[in-house]
């Protein structure tokens, strides 16, 4: 399996998207590109060329699953691994989220020291 490098972070608050870049760069080691919604991700995906796409689910304009499915329908990108990350915490919710190719879902708040090792282990036990 190849190894994670490039993330493609989509999330509608700054301070959030601010964090989870300090934490996935510094700590994790990865290349971050951010986009404040799913429009913004539709402009970088193409360049930036993503392994992983970490979503929130509630943004405004198009949702986390509104975004990885227009994703998706991008060729070259129809089974692109994604990740959740949402404030939701009852099962029902995070499991009606995830489908074929997701890779799961992270609870925010998350732990900025543990973030890249959550979505590395989600990687190696799912990724392509």
């Amino acid at each position: 399996m190849a190894e994670l490098t490039k993330i493609l972070h989509v999330e509608d608050e700054a301070d959030i998207r601010e964090i989870a870049q300090m934490a996935l760069e510094m700590i994790g080691g990865f290349e971050v590109a951010q986009a404040e919604g799913g429009e913004a991700a539709l402009e970088l995906i193409e360049a930036f060329a993503p392994e992983l796409i970490l979503t929130d689910v509630q943004m405004p304009g198009m949702t986390g699953s509104e975004t990885l499915a227009a994703i998706r329908a991008l060729p070259g990108y129809e089974t692109v691994p994604a990740i959740y990350m949402t404030a939701k915490v009852m099962e029902s919710d995070r499991e009606a989220l995830v489908g074929a190719h997701d890779l799961g879902v992270i609870t925010k708040p998350f732990d900025p020291t543990t973030l890249a090792t959550e979505i590395r282990e989600m990687w190696d036990a799912g990724a392509p």
